[in-house]
């Protein structure tokens, strides 16, 4: 009974409204003591649900020397999240995910009951862990708090967002190459200052222009934890609780993909039945007692005409034969034989 009534938040019955935070930018640009002042005040003025993962505290305290086992731990993190919100939007306990690195999961485990999303308690038996009170408030923002250099790696988070019709958006905080160095080296674990340089020439800022998906983005200078800025910060939260990306097949790229397997497909079957004619043709030449010279000659033209008609498919446009944007394969074919058999009665002529 405990159980349940842990799992079933005060506001179960309203709409609930989630949104991931990405925020990025240059180590020590002060990422981390802006999450840290922005959970207090959101839970303070506007009442939600404040949920901050710091990549730094969860993740593995060195730098790894394989980027592939650091993209690994990064998606494994994310299956993570995937299992609290799954928790969160069907209010119910979170099992804890099979295969697991048992360090990171506990530490993931570990920031969000220090942040009370998680009940201190666990059920052993079920390997499960309660979601508190805070979890199911009406409005849960989570703060993904990482440099995330990479579009990709923040287009990762919005495909989560998307998964579950979450809000979106990317905070990145700007801050001058010489200040981060500075603050780094005040560090008592600093990072070598090569790695910030060599952030700087790979980071990829927000480019609403170029992407749709991160047209709700907000660029701040750092510092960032002024009262402008965080009134600023709480508006632009709220927009994307407010405007969910929507669950609906975003698949103008799959669109793209389809479409030039159909089109490899079609000018594959073209090509297959013109070199059918094209043989069967050759052979009938044979037959016909067609002297050596003239039947490599008509090859030749044979198979430019050919050619010709398949780059003419392949563009989709007239560079010199038939508009195939409006032609059936059928009448690619059948131009095929007609000027085929221009060209075979020229040389059947001469025999």
């Amino acid at each position: 009974m405990k159980a349940a009534e842990e799992t079933r938040g005060p506001d179960s019955e309203g709409q609930r409204k989630l949104a991931l935070c990405v925020l990025c930018g240059l180590p020590a640009a002060g990422k981390s003591t802006f999450a840290r002042a922005l959970g207090p005040r959101l839970r303070q003025e506007r009442g939600w649900a404040v949920g901050v993962v710091a990549y730094d505290d969860v993740m593995p305290e060195a730098f790894p020397d394989e980027p592939s086992q650091w993209k690994l731990l990064r998606q494994e993190l994310l299956k993570y999240m995937d299992c609290f919100l799954v928790a969160v939007i069907n209010s119910c306990a979170m099992p804890a995910p099979p295969n697991r690195t048992e360090a990171l999961w506990e530490r993931f485990v570990s920031s969000f009951r220090d942040q009370d999303l998680l009940s201190p308690t666990e059920m052993e038996a079920q390997s499960c862990y309660l979601l508190t009170k805070r979890a199911f408030s009406t409005s849960l923002v989570l703060v993904l708090d990482d440099n995330f250099y990479y579009q990709s790696m923040r287009y990762e988070v919005y495909q989560l967002a998307r998964k579950y019709s979450l809000g979106f958006c990317q905070l990145f905080i700007d801050c001058p190459l010489e200040t981060c160095l500075q603050r780094n080296g005040q560090r008592p674990r600093a990072l070598p200052p090569r790695i910030i340089h060599l952030m700087l020439r790979k980071i990829e800022k927000p480019n609403p222009e170029k992407n749709a998906w991160e047209h709700n983005s907000l660029i701040i200078q750092s510092p960032a934890c002024s009262s402008e800025a965080s009134l600023e910060v709480a508006d632009f939260l709220l927009t994307a609780l407010e405007n969910p990306v929507r669950n609906v097949e975003d698949n103008w790229g799959q669109k793209e993909a389809d479409r030039i397997i159909c089109s490899t497909n079609v000018l594959h079957q073209v090509d297959q039945t013109l070199r059918r004619i094209l043989s069967q043709t050759m052979k009938e030449a044979k037959g016909e007692l067609v002297l050596p010279y003239n039947l490599k000659l008509l090859a030749e033209e044979l198979n430019k005409l050919r050619a010709e008609l398949l780059e003419d498919l392949r563009q989709g446009s007239s560079k010199k034969h038939l508009c195939f944007q409006q032609t059936s394969t059928a009448d690619v074919i059948a131009f095929f034989h007609g000027e085929k058999e221009k060209i075979v009665r020229k040389y059947f002529s001469q025999h």
